[in-house]
């Protein structure tokens, strides 16, 4: 067995170059960014956001090989302040050099901190990758010496290509003269990564017996089922985990919930990610049901960063099986987007006179404010009064439910709007 055989295709198909590269045409494409940063052999450091398997890691690597300096790389996973300090200290001996780190948003703020005096010093060139929001995962000091740069959804034409290409080009493949007659299932699965496609054409490859040629929807479906890891931590089948979690707690299904999140856990899935997933539950399908759940996500997203694994298990597992039990309404949820929706169909319509603010002299005497009823100076603290553009009066946007506390919402509001909004 040849030791190209033991290299995984996905990575004897990283391209060497730009020329080699597909997708990110905005970044690589002639005259564009990254292209003059290899022409020019001079890097900044950068942050490159966008989901897996997009090319983050390829576009460090291309970048770092056109630049005659030292380059180091370091995962977030299982690297920390220690580790940080030695390369910064090899860069310091070698005058400069490029550091690419994986998964930069799994850094704590203490490690995104030892890296900031070597990149304000100019010994290091920083390069991160993360699939995170850089605003909200990497610290002010260090996204402000940082330039970001967004990486597409690689589409359906990229990952053709990939595909093409590697059964044109790799040596292995070239042997078994393989031809895609269906492509649904192999994108479909793929989920835009291009680390995962290729992992999946090398097994569905390998799967294939001597006489067969042709790579079919059903026969991707029957390699998958059979081989097919459960849960790969890089993203193979993250989205759709994360996706059978929410969908439990939405369906008030504790043990469903508790199941999914013990296969993330088991997967080395970030819990920050599990965390943040749920304040977004609490709210879009809890809400006014429950006000206490999105306390709780919140306070459960806070306490994880603070305790670290394994303890933030049972933080996270607590809080699951919380939103999980508790009532459900996403009023709230629809409410935004029907608002929203009317907001662009209908454009900036004037706010009415006797709510606008009105600090000015002037603003007073176009009646900014006039005819404005206090609601605590009337009984029960309110008063019927309109508060929505003339052309949208009596448009009912947040139609509650009957659960939990919203129940009790829906009832205050039918005292109050009955006439006007039928609640």
């Amino acid at each position: 067995m040849s030791n190209a055989s033991n290299i995984p295709l996905a990575e004897r198909m990283r391209p060497r170059s730009l020329e080699e590269f597909i997708g990110q045409e905005h970044l690589v494409g002639k005259g564009k960014v990254l292209e003059q940063i290899i022409q020019n052999k001079k890097a900044h450091s950068m942050l490159f956001w966008g989901p897996p398997g997009v090319g983050k890691t390829t576009l460090a690597q291309i970048i770092a090989s056109s630049l005659d300096i030292p380059f180091f790389t370091l995962s977030a996973i299982d690297s920390g302040v220690k580790e940080v300090r030695a390369v910064i200290e090899k860069a310091r001996l070698a005058g400069h050099a490029l550091l690419f780190i994986d998964e930069i948003h799994r850094f704590n703020k203490a490690q995104q901190d030892s890296l900031l005096g070597a990149v304000e010093k100019g010994i290091i060139t920083l390069i991160g990758a993360t699939t995170e929001n850089p605003s909200f995962e990497v610290i002010s000091a260090l996204l402000s010496r940082s330039q970001v740069y967004v990486l597409k959804p690689l589409t359906e034409e990229d990952l053709m290509a990939l595909v093409h290409n590697a059964l044109e080009k790799d040596d292995e493949l070239k042997q078994k003269k393989i031809v895609v007659k269906e492509w649904e299932a192999l994108l479909q699965l793929s989920g835009g990564d291009a680390r995962r496609l290729l992992n999946l054409l090398e097994l569905i490859a390998s799967s294939l017996e001597a006489d067969q040629h042709e790579i079919t929807n059903n026969l991707v479906q029957d390699v998958v089922q059979n081989k097919m890891a459960l849960y790969d931590k890089n993203g193979e089948q993250h989205y759709d985990i994360i996706s059978a979690f929410i969908k439990s707690m939405r369906g008030s299904d504790p043990n469903g919930a508790v199941y999914w999140l013990a296969r993330m856990i088991e997967g080395g899935e970030d819990p920050k990610f599990i965390a943040r997933r749920m304040v977004i539950l609490a709210s879009e399908d809890i809400g006014n049901a429950n006000p206490n759940a999105l306390l709780l996500a919140t306070t459960t997203f806070q306490a994880v960063q603070m305790i670290g694994w394994p303890e933030s298990r049972i933080i996270l597992s607590q809080c699951a099986t919380y939103l999980a039990s508790s009532a459900k309404s996403n009023a709230a949820y629809m409410a935004i987007n029907h608002a929203e929706d009317i907001v662009r169909k209908t454009g900036d319509l004037p706010v009415p006179l006797p709510i606008r603010n009105a600090p000015t002299g002037l603003m007073k005497k176009m009646d900014y404010g006039k005819g404005y009823k206090y609601a605590h100076d009337y009984p029960g603290n309110f008063v019927d009064q309109e508060y929505l553009p003339e052309k949208l009066q009596g448009k009912k946007l947040y139609d509650p439910g009957n659960n939990g506390s919203e129940g009790r919402l829906k009832e205050y509001l039918r005292q109050c709007w009955k006439e006007k909004y039928g609640y």
